[in-house]
């Protein structure tokens, strides 16, 4: 079986890129190109909330996400979330969302995404799971979230 870890990051830094690539670090996956995919789970997928990536192969490597991301300028907050679950027929989905909000918020938007993606397809659900990434921006720094749905290990790019 393939695995999908779900990982998750906050950072400060002194621009919006200084902090998401810390983000990134936090979550362990910051010497990879990031690939979007959209969010659907494969069949023959397992979904594990690892909350730190393994080494996942060689840095400069490609490796497909699904991302839920924020970077915010201080004061503020950061949230970043996925929802997921998977069917009884094999596949299944992943919800995402960020902004300047709290947890709570954010995990409410992925869990009401997640169920109105579930409407749209004629599969039986599991129960829903969720991970959400918060950190407070202070005045005159930016601070970011993330959480990553990471589809198995890194392949080369050539």
């Amino acid at each position: 079986m393939n695995t999908i870890r779900v990982v998750r990051g906050t950072a400060t830094g002194p621009t919006e890129m200084s902090s998401y690539d810390a983000a990134l670090a936090a979550a362990n996956v910051h010497n990879y190109n990031l690939v979007p995919v959209s969010s659907v789970i494969p069949a023959d997928a397992e979904v594990d909330p690892v909350g730190t990536a393994p080494d996942l192969g060689p840095a400069g490597e490609r490796l497909p996400v699904v991302a839920a991301r924020t970077s915010v300028a201080g004061p503020g907050r950061a949230s970043a979330g996925l929802a997921w679950a998977v069917s009884e027929e094999g596949p299944g989905l992943f919800y995402e969302a960020a902004g300047e909000t709290g947890a709570e918020d954010v995990r409410d938007r992925v869990l009401e995404g997640l169920s109105t993606g579930q409407e749209l397809r004629n599969w039986s659900f599991d129960e829903a799971s969720h991970e959400v990434a918060t950190e407070p921006a202070e005045p005159g720094t930016y601070t970011s979230a993330v959480v990553l749905a990471v589809y198995g290990e890194s392949e080369s790019l050539f």
